[in-house]
């Protein structure tokens, strides 16, 4: 599975390759590697396009909206700016095939030769000055007792990832870490959090085919992947690309400071002995990370009690997950106890929520009618959302579908809505830099409510005398305290978190500890969402808009 931009620099001709990473490095004016909107505009200008077709080109090769072209995505653009010069009209589906991109010849650029040349030049004048031998020059060295302040290192905005970085270290995380967010609601973000490929998690009870899903995903097998009848995996397996086919531990994988899975060591060890990273080379783990999980226990399993907070670590996955594929098998309708609660713990991630009806050539096409039927009946009594969830029907492994049950009317059906799955799994890179910046948005006004919540708490306890009945009486009231400040800050209701999850994390703290509101810090989160997120994607909207 390959995003349209994320073209093989490898399949372009070997003559062409070196000449574009010689434009790119032509283009790349500060020499990081990137082209920015303004290095496009200067470079591209030599093409003679109209601003529309240059303006399309940026589209469909920035497919990522990253604000910026690599390598692999500035050869896209010089193809589609060859083919533009040709008289093609520039769209997405000319990296689907409609024309071989590999035999593409190079575009044409009026003044570019120049440019080379000055290049070459300025390049031959560099490498004569390192021949020369120059007398070392002697620093001299600052007092040891003057250098007492530490400079704090600057990140450089060169995408909107590293502006939301700065923006979180300088006005969001103040707001969490004062008012206790990470323990209340989630744990701090580290880079790797921003930086992290968009993540895939399958869910569904034992033996639905989730490991099969993404065996047939892969087109392959993968590190610790079981499959069997009875519920096989007992464990969290992340699917990761890697240099080499191997598994990792959950607890080597909790500690790595650039994998985003940090936040988990909160769940203890009983859970990250259950935790383990699948690694391996792979075209479609360079795009996404898929999240295999444990069976949902259904009937009398559920009372043998996980060791670990098995819903808990879900709802963790869920907020940092792109999409969420719940997974039913026809057989297998009934939503037992523990999916429900797992299902529930989705609540404020629904729109990332695609049902797979798996396995469904094992009915006919009478029986597939009812069963879809009770499915979504099933589904709406548990989702508690008016709007109808997409539902896709499918058989997702690697034998051909059962003609004899379906027939050639089913048949046409199941490769349609597999072709859908698909297209929707492949659109997720495309979409990974919006949903980052949804996310961070939706976790700044999460922050904002909990500070509301906790100074709210702090000015209903009284000064003096009779703190610990306060608190308990705030803590059995904390529904209608949670209406006092909805009314008093004008929020609205659907953004406050669970009641029942705030009390019980309640329980382990002293109100009278926590902080009263602080203006300012709430103002510059206002600031932020107001105005900073809004200029940092116009920084790095397409040039030519």
């Amino acid at each position: 599975m390959e995003t349209s931009s994320a073209f093989s620099i490898d399949s372009c001709l070997k003559e062409h390759q070196k000449i574009y990473k010689e434009w790119f490095n032509i283009a790349d004016s500060d020499g990081d590697g990137r082209v920015s909107g303004n290095d496009a505009t200067k470079f591209f200008a030599m093409s003679k396009l109209s601003r529309q077709e240059l303006k399309q080109v940026w589209a469909v090769a920035d497919s990522k909206r990253q604000g910026f072209l690599g390598l692999a995505e500035f050869i896209t653009a010089m193809k589609l700016v060859s083919l533009a010069q040709e008289g093609h009209e520039i769209t997405s589906e000319l990296l689907k095939g409609s024309v071989d991109m590999n035999n593409v010849e190079l575009p044409v650029f009026e003044g570019l030769e120049n440019l080379v040349s000055k290049q070459e030049v300025s390049k031959t004048n560099v490498d004569v000055e390192d021949n020369v031998i120059t007398k070392p020059q002697v620093m001299a060295k600052a007092p040891w007792f003057k250098s007492k302040s530490i400079i704090k290192p600057q990140v450089n905005v060169v995408t909107i990832v590293d502006g939301l970085k700065r923006l979180y270290t300088e006005k969001l995380k103040p707001l969490e870490v004062t008012y206790r967010f990470n323990d209340f609601a989630s744990p701090t973000l580290t880079n790797s959090d921003f930086d992290a490929k968009p993540m895939v998690m399958l869910l569904g009870q034992y033996s639905t085919g989730k490991t099969t899903f993404i065996k047939h995903l892969l087109g392959c097998d993968y590190p610790g992947a079981h499959i069997g009848p009875e519920p096989t995996t007992d464990r969290f397996v992340v699917a990761m690309s890697g240099p080499d086919e191997r598994t990792i531990p959950g607890n080597t994988m909790a500690v790595q400071a650039d994998m985003p899975f940090n936040g988990l060591t909160s769940f203890g060890g009983a859970f990250l002995s259950k935790f383990e990273c699948s690694q391996m080379p792979h075209p479609v783990l360079d795009q996404i990370t898929l999240v295999d999980t444990p069976g949902v226990l259904s009937g009398e399993k559920q009372r043998m009690q996980r060791s670990y907070d098995f819903t808990g670590v879900i709802s963790w996955f869920a907020s940092k997950c792109d999409m969420i594929l719940l997974l039913f098998d026809p057989h297998k309708l009934d939503i037992s106890d523990e999916f429900k609660r797992v299902i529930t713990s989705l609540r404020g991630n629904e729109d990332k929520i695609r049902v797979v009806l798996n396995k469904a050539d094992q009915v006919d096409t009478q029986q597939l009618m009812r069963v879809y039927g009770a499915l979504m009946w099933s589904l709406g009594k548990v989702l508690n959302t008016p709007e109808v969830v997409r539902v896709y029907l499918g058989s997702f492994n690697d034998k051909p579908i059962n003609e004899a049950a379906v027939g050639p009317i089913g048949k046409e059906l199941f490769e349609k809505e597999q072709n859908d799955l698909i297209a929707d799994l492949m659109d997720i890179p495309k979409k990974a830099c919006d949903r980052k910046i949804n996310e961070f948005v939706k976790r700044a006004r999460a922050a904002k409510i909990n500070a509301y919540i906790m100074s709210h708490l702090k000015k209903e306890m009284p000064a003096m005398m009779g703190k610990s009945k306060a608190q308990q009486r705030l803590m059995d009231n904390l529904e209608e305290e949670f209406g006092k400040v909805q009314r008093e800050y004008h929020l609205p209701a659907g953004d406050f978190p669970s009641v029942e999850h705030f009390r019980e994390v309640l329980g382990g703290y002293n109100i009278d500890k926590f902080e009263k509101l602080k203006p300012k810090m709430i103002q510059a989160v206002d600031d932020m969402l107001g105005y900073d997120i809004p200029d940092l994607l116009k920084k790095f909207r397409n040039p030519y808009d």
